[in-house]
């Protein structure tokens, strides 16, 4: 498949990232989101996996290029099982940053290293059914364990955006008073400790690997600092490509965007042109 396959960047930046990065696969990152742009959102985060055509896609694409990392709010060995990551050929080398880059899981070893935990996690975890309940009724809103995290989910509610909009002001005071922050996503509010996100991640990572484009495709308000970090990369001289994996839920950005694609099929779809248009 030839480079004229692949959907055309509507930025000059992001078509001469592109450019490059198909002329040298071989010192460009790969870096993507997990849900909401390698897997579908759905109404039980637990029962979230990658697309049917993500994993192939990364497989075929990832021995063309000099690294593939997944960075995510998830517990990395959470997304490597919802993913299917593990023991896929071509994904040797895959890296997964879960909690925002506090955790890593490589496939090489198998293993997951993490820093400690913040201390307001387990403070925050022990208040937060009360602090709901003060808050009001909202049914169908309910509470996932991230182990480093905790979020709170509104997607069930009956008003899943009056339950969002109501639960903002007190989670976020709950956050302050234990040190942590409050991230929003979407139709969930995710407590965390702070310094945790995808930007930090990704610059730590390609720092590392030492790559010299990169590409960071993501869905939701969390994926901002990574675009942050793909354009602090642009003005030192890295190329970047920036995808939107877009929805109606959430447009900040597509705004900011490259290229935006419909969803995590087009995201697989565009990964697998990617590794038919870079040269073996």
């Amino acid at each position: 498949m030839s480079s004229n396959s692949l959907p055309r960047p509507t930025t000059p930046a992001g078509r001469d990232a592109l450019a490059t990065i198909l002329a040298h696969p071989s010192t460009t990152t790969v870096a993507v989101d997990f849900d909401g742009t390698l897997a579908p959102i759905v109404a039980d985060p637990e029962q979230a996996r990658a697309h049917p055509g993500a994993v192939p896609a990364l497989a075929a694409l990832a021995p063309r290029v000099a690294s593939v990392a997944v960075i995510t709010g998830r517990p990395a060995g959470v997304a490597v099982r919802y993913g299917g990551f593990a023991g896929v050929p071509g994904l040797d080398h895959l890296v997964v940053l879960g909690h925002y880059g506090a955790e890593r899981w490589d496939a090489a070893t198998g293993e997951v290293r993490a820093a400690p935990e913040h201390p307001g996690v387990t403070a925050v975890r022990a208040e937060l059914p009360g602090v709901l309940e003060r808050a009001g009724a909202w049914p169908g809103t309910w509470i996932e364990e991230k182990g480093r995290a905790v979020a709170v989910h509104t997607r069930r509610a009956t008003d899943p955006q009056a339950a969002f909009d109501a639960l903002t002001g007190p989670l976020t005071d709950l956050a302050t008073r234990h040190g942590l922050v409050v991230e929003p996503g979407r139709m969930v509010l995710e407590l965390r400790p702070p310094g945790m996100d995808k930007g930090r991640a990704l610059l730590e990572h390609v720092r590392e690997t030492g790559a010299k484009a990169v590409v960071y495709a993501g869905d939701d308000l969390g994926d901002l600092p990574a675009f942050a970090a793909v354009e602090k990369l642009r003005a030192d001289g890295v190329p970047g490509l920036l995808v939107c994996s877009g929805s109606d839920e959430v447009q900040a950005l597509s705004a900011r965007a490259d290229l935006t694609l419909r969803g995590p099929a087009e995201v697989a779809a565009f990964l697998a042109a990617l590794a038919e248009a870079v040269p073996d």
